[in-house]
């Protein structure tokens, strides 16, 4: 689908937004949430949206729940705080919601693929896991990418934790030793996984090997654009 280098957005009314292209994560002035890759932005007041919520069409269903029927809202309905039913995280801006149903959805959680490909291997979203987390450790709610072996689970609220924390500190200008402090538990993920199967034999270790694409996969679709070149940006805040 070709994208138009430029838009109105009624968020934003004063200024048109420009497509743009970065590699450096940003902080999407909608959803309220870390992106990376292909954004909107307003030159004039540093205003970013990720494409999913700049182009957020006013109604989606998807396959996890047959039986919802999800508006597009600028801001949370009511006055409750709302949880995202894919990553278990606050719903702080633009949201796709259900009033029948009351499920909300992150206009980027929405969009992410049923199917990731590392490049060698498929990644597959499901709504509940059969075994647990590597991350966490529980099978817990919320939506998670398996492998195509199942020996392989990661729900997506836990990659997210690997990068908000870092990402916000740097936007809140931290401190710089307290910002490198954070930024080393972003490896954290691929040294849990060796860690977790270094005593269980070849088969579960050939897993782990595939964890270490799959993780940079996850990251980039989760942060709207899930893509082979963002994935290999991504996996530079991994392996270091």
């Amino acid at each position: 689908m070709k994208l138009d280098r430029e838009i109105f957005h009624p968020s934003h009314p004063k200024h048109k937004l420009k497509l743009e292209y970065t590699e450096t994560p940003f902080f999407c002035d909608g959803c309220k949430e870390a992106g990376i890759g292909l954004k909107y932005k307003c030159d004039a007041c540093e205003f970013d949206l990720h494409k999913a919520c700049a182009l957020a069409p006013p109604t989606i269903t998807h396959s996890f729940y047959n039986k919802c029927d999800f508006g597009f809202y600028y801001k949370t309905p009511g006055s409750a705080m709302r949880i995202c039913n894919a990553c278990r995280k606050d719903v702080l801006g633009f949201v796709y919601h259900c009033t029948r149903c009351g499920f909300d959805l992150h206009p980027c959680c929405a969009n992410l693929p049923q199917t990731l490909n590392d490049g060698e291997h498929n990644l597959y979203l499901c709504l509940k896991l059969s075994s647990s987390c590597h991350r966490c450790g529980g099978k817990g709610l919320g939506w998670s990418y398996r492998s195509d072996c199942k020996n392989y689970n990661l729900h997506v609220a836990c990659v997210k934790e690997l990068l908000v924390e870092s990402w916000q500190a740097i936007y809140l200008n931290v401190d710089k030793n307290k910002l490198r402090e954070i930024q080393t538990r972003i490896p954290s993920l691929r040294g849990t996984l060796e860690n977790h199967h270094r005593k269980r034999g070849g088969k579960v270790r050939k897993c782990c090997e595939i964890a270490g694409g799959a993780v940079c996969v996850i990251v980039s679709a989760i942060l709207g654009d899930p893509t082979a070149i963002i994935a290999a940006v991504v996996g530079g805040f991994i392996s270091k």
